[in-house]
């Protein structure tokens, strides 16, 4: 008998980690600042590939850069290209990585992560070198953060500037882009008061539904809308939906668990249901199931600069009270999974995330910020996790139970 449940444990347990598994991400060093080596990393978002199950899309942000003081960012690598990476996963675990594709513009000119200049996008940071010169700012530039896969081979990418949303073809050539800025190249953009988000809690986010008729984007944090100090509301963040055929758009509202949270990415299970990441940069990172249906459209039919006003003011401005007084629902949320105790993440930023197998696996990553950190002094030095080791990218595997 004590045999027999012991074989039994042992089965559940190799059940368990066939369930739960983690693997390493190819590595692709790019350089060494200070004698601490950097490493190419695309955890800022992952997408499945639509053509095959065992292959998926990631994406790099804006490069490596580091802390050079208050407002003040060093890019290692200033002409750096954000760029898309095609992966394969092999009969025996291990990924492997089947192209890059630099983003680059309508002309093929490649694309910068640096920051745009005034009236481009929305960035307070000082940006400078690695021997502290003064960096030009990039009309152009986008700090990839959102990453949806099409269909027909071609991606949108959402950033933190704008934010922008740009389309391109299967080849990284720029095709569109949207912003709430009037930086657009076909005519069509973003609801005027998204103009007003948080700089650098931008459009973190980005999804199509299953029919690729619909773009849905979630910015990460509440707006400074209309400005910082009048914010009121600082748990609310806004769901975009973007007809593509139409250009017609909604809005719809997420409450996060506390003041100026985090939502990294969405994915889409139908056209009303999402899952959506949810963290405060430390102990908590959770993935919600969300429903739009019941939840109440806050477009704004003027698009003026600050949105729909609700009791005169704008929502940002209105508490949670004073929004459901007024008839405003947001999106319902469900918990599926509470990341920190459903795998071994230790690092600090959960950013990207797929869903598999029709909604019975949940795959997620890291982003390790090319394997670089800066410590109170600006010396950079090698991110570690809590445990030690190296943060280098990896993905993850969570079992989830969606119908």
């Amino acid at each position: 008998m004590k045999q027999t449940i012991l074989a039994a444990l042992a089965s559940l347990l190799l059940a368990h980690q066939a369930l739960a598994e983690t693997l390493p991400m190819p590595v692709e060093k790019l350089g060494e600042v200070q004698g601490v080596p950097f490493y190419k990393g695309y955890g800022s978002s992952i997408d499945a590939d639509p053509q095959n199950p065992n292959r998926f899309y990631g994406l790099t942000d804006r490069g490596p850069n580091a802390d050079g003081g208050e407002d003040v960012k060093i890019f290692l690598l200033p002409h750096f290209t954000p760029s898309i990476g095609h992966f394969e996963i092999q009969a025996n675990g291990k990924i492997k990585k089947l192209r890059d594709i630099p983003l680059r513009d309508a002309h093929g000119k490649p694309l910068t992560g640096l920051p745009n200049p005034a009236g481009y996008g929305t960035s307070k940071e000082t940006v400078v070198d690695a021997n502290h010169q003064l960096l030009q700012r990039d009309k152009t530039g986008i700090d990839s953060e959102g990453l949806a896969v099409m269909r027909d081979g071609t991606f949108w990418v959402s950033d933190e500037y704008g934010p922008h949303i740009v389309h391109f073809d299967r080849n990284g050539i720029e095709l569109e882009r949207m912003s709430p800025r009037g930086v657009h190249t076909t005519g069509r953009r973003l609801p005027a008061m998204l103009g007003h988000l948080r700089p650098n809690r931008g459009m973190e986010g980005i999804t199509t539904t299953p029919s690729n008729r619909v773009l849905v984007g979630i910015m990460q944090s509440a707006l400074y809308n209309p400005s910082k100090q009048a914010v009121v509301n600082k748990s609310v963040t806004r769901i975009l939906m973007f007809d593509l055929a139409t250009g017609k758009t909604k809005q719809y509202l997420y409450q996060q668990g506390g003041d100026f949270w985090k939502n990294s990415e969405i994915r889409a299970i139908d056209e009303h249901r999402f899952l959506v990441d949810e963290h405060n940069g430390k102990d908590v990172k959770h993935v919600y199931l969300i429903d739009l249906n019941g939840a109440t459209d806050v477009s704004d039919p003027a698009d003026s600069a600050t949105g729909l006003k609700v009791n005169g003011k704008a929502i940002e401005e209105n508490s949670w009270e004073e929004l459901a007084a007024a008839g405003i629902k947001p999106v319902r949320k469900t918990l599926v999974s509470d990341v920190k105790k459903d795998v071994d993440f230790q690092s600090s930023k959960f950013e990207g995330m797929w869903v598999a197998d029709g909604g019975k696996t949940l795959w997620i990553i890291n982003d390790d910020d090319f394997g670089i950190d800066s410590k109170d002094d600006h010396t950079i030095v090698p991110k570690r996790l809590p445990n030690g080791q190296t943060d280098a990218t990896r993905l993850y595997r969570i079992p989830l139970n969606i119908k």
